[in-house]
């Protein structure tokens, strides 16, 4: 199964503003969208850890209640159909390597902050798009269920990085590859090569 979580240059899945493919398959979306979801769980685990604001640690609980449960429920799902989904130590492995930039981010607030817009503008994206074209019914349900939940993470995180000095507007969800490798940026954001090149400012 070819999804974006097995491609070799995927690094960082909450700034995944680009062009998210409209994964129709049940496989593929349930691939996609558990890696997202274990990835928002352990940024989340890591800004209660590093962040220093009190807005960012209360919206960092939020992803870890919101996220685990939708996690769960999808899980639940994709046990009836037998999907084939990677394992939950695979998950948690590839979640950690795609927030190792993070990690390093020197205003880890304002980083935080920004990777939460970019990476729900990418989830909301993948999540209306099964809603929309996806070919399993009771996952499309679950895709349009959840999607209320996110774009409120969205109005949330862009208030967030208002507050702390970055960009309420993300990178575009249909202007940058998923696979561009993150690197440092202005103030330890991190950002793609691409986004050196854009005439678009974050």
């Amino acid at each position: 199964m070819n999804t974006l979580l097995r491609s070799a240059g995927f690094a960082l899945a909450f700034t995944l503003a680009g062009a998210v493919h409209a994964a129709q398959d049940a496989d593929d979306f349930v691939e996609d969208a558990s890696a997202k979801g274990v990835a928002e769980v352990e940024a989340a685990k890591l800004a209660q850890e590093k962040g220093t604001a009190a807005d960012v640690k209360s919206f960092a609980a939020m992803m870890l209640k919101d996220h685990g449960a939708a996690n769960e429920k999808l899980k639940s799902l994709a046990a009836s159909k037998k999907l084939e989904v990677s394992s939950d130590a695979d998950l948690i492995d590839k979640a950690k390597a795609m927030i190792l930039e993070l990690r390093g981010a020197k205003s880890f607030d304002q980083a935080y902050a920004n990777n939460q817009v970019n990476a729900h503008e990418a989830t909301i994206k993948l999540f209306d798009d099964y809603a929309k074209d996806g070919k399993d019914a009771e996952l499309k349900a679950f895709a349009a269920e959840t999607l209320p939940t996110l774009k409120a993470h969205l109005e949330k995180a862009r208030q967030l990085a208002a507050a702390h000095g970055g960009s309420s507007v993300g990178s575009g969800a249909t202007t940058r590859d998923a696979t561009d490798p993150v690197v440092p940026g202005p103030g330890g954001v991190p950002t793609t090569p691409k986004d050196h090149s854009e005439t678009t400012k974050p």
